[in-house]
């Protein structure tokens, strides 16, 4: 039996090795975390919805279900010329037909980043961020800036969804605690058109919110520093922040920008259509890790574009093993699709090459979103209904 190795255990990763323990193959992923920590949904964490425990899907219980196996290391090296991988204390792992990198990206630096705080970094920052909005209510007033940026060298790297959802829900639980007349929100990114990749239309949509919701924008200066009590600019302007959310933006990997493997600029994995690295054939890249093709200029990475690469990278290497599957590219799923959530309701928003759209959901947007977190969970673990599980069994009798 064929092995492939799967190292990260993120979105992408997981998929991955669902998909190819599906197609046959032993499968073992390598991670350096215990849990798939589902980021989409920690939005919630700062206002008091959700936990991160809540959030957390422990690799060992969805392996179980699937039948893959589960190593906790880091990855410090990878070595495409010698078919190998190295692990902390220099262990080098070579046995494996297959090699799937979901390892994430890095992130753009930036002066002060320690002065901010972000839900799409280490769970914990979530958390403090909670901490520290709770202190800044208890207190009575305050500024909270929020914002994310970019990587000029490759404009895909970019998370600017999160950011407007922490924003809109922050607004929302001012309000509950009818505290919001007294807090300043800004928003801040360093383009002059942050949104524009949702569409023009959805832009003016997201200006006209911003005004009814009392919210500031600082865009299309560039970022100088951030410090204890706010964030400075480039035209020498600043704003004053009790606490400042922000996404830097990806950058490659620090082991793959270490490694023999062909990258952008960035650092990004260059691959084929079907997340096999370039010139590599016995080797894939999939979601944050990989570079996507330059067009169309409004391409970004999400999560539910990692699990079409990774399911592309298992397809492709299904038909290498000869078995009968279909292949897939992962550009035939390149689109924008998120539901934005507010906190008392969400926006539908999705692009793909033929059409822009922006719907506005009151009220229910907000709980299918919550549905969505739901079903992922419990996909990921094996669940089915009652009712299907009762039919089973009834013909396995």
């Amino acid at each position: 039996m064929k092995k492939a190795i799967v190292i990260g255990g993120g979105i992408g990763g997981v998929e991955a090795a669902i998909r190819l323990k599906k197609q046959g193959l032993q499968v073992e992923l390598i991670s350096d975390r215990e849990d798939l920590y589902i980021y989409p949904l920690s939005i919630w964490i700062p206002t008091g919805e959700t936990t991160p425990t809540r959030i957390r899907l422990p690799l060992k219980d969805i392996a179980r279900r699937h039948g893959f196996s589960v190593r906790a290391d880091a990855v410090t090296g990878i070595d495409a010329s010698r078919h190998s991988i190295t692990l902390t204390q220099e262990t080098v792992v070579s046995d494996f037909d297959y090699l799937v990198i979901a390892v994430g990206a890095g992130k753009m630096s930036h002066p002060g980043k320690e002065h901010t705080l972000s839900i799409c970094g280490p769970p914990e920052e979530a958390l403090m961020l909670k901490e520290k909005i709770a202190g800044l209510i208890a207190r009575g007033s305050g500024t909270i800036a929020v914002g994310f940026g970019g990587n000029p060298k490759d404009t895909s790297a970019v998370r600017g969804g999160p950011a407007f959802e922490f924003l809109f829900n922050i607004h929302h639980l001012l309000n509950r605690k009818k505290r919001r007349e007294n807090f300043t929100l800004v928003f801040f990114a360093p383009m002059k058109t942050p949104g524009i990749r949702l569409g023009e239309k959805a832009l003016g949509m997201m200006d006209r919110m911003f005004a009814q919701l009392d919210i500031r924008q600082k865009t299309g200066v560039k970022i100088t520093a951030f410090a204890a009590d706010g964030i400075r600019f480039q035209d020498g302007s600043r704003i004053p922040s009790d606490v400042t959310m922000f996404i830097p933006a990806g950058d490659g990997h620090p082991v793959i920008k270490a490694s023999d493997l062909p990258c952008n600029a960035a650092g990004f994995i260059k691959i084929t259509p079907t997340c096999q690295v370039k010139g590599i054939p016995w080797m894939y890249a999939v979601g944050d890790a990989a570079a996507l093709e330059e067009e169309p200029w409004w391409r970004a990475k999400q999560g539910h574009l990692a699990e079409q690469m990774a399911r592309a990278a298992a397809n492709d290497i299904a038909l290498r093993e000869g078995n009968r599957v279909r292949r897939t590219s992962y550009r035939d799923h390149l689109n924008i699709l998120c539901l934005m959530d507010m906190g008392n309701g969400a926006a539908l928003v999705y692009r793909n090459h033929r059409r822009v759209l922006m719907l506005p959901m009151p009220v229910v947007g907000h709980w299918l979103k919550k549905a969505w977190g739901v079903t992922y969970k419990l996909s990921k673990l094996k669940w089915r209904p009652v009712w299907r599980r009762k039919r089973t069994n009834t013909h396995a009798h």
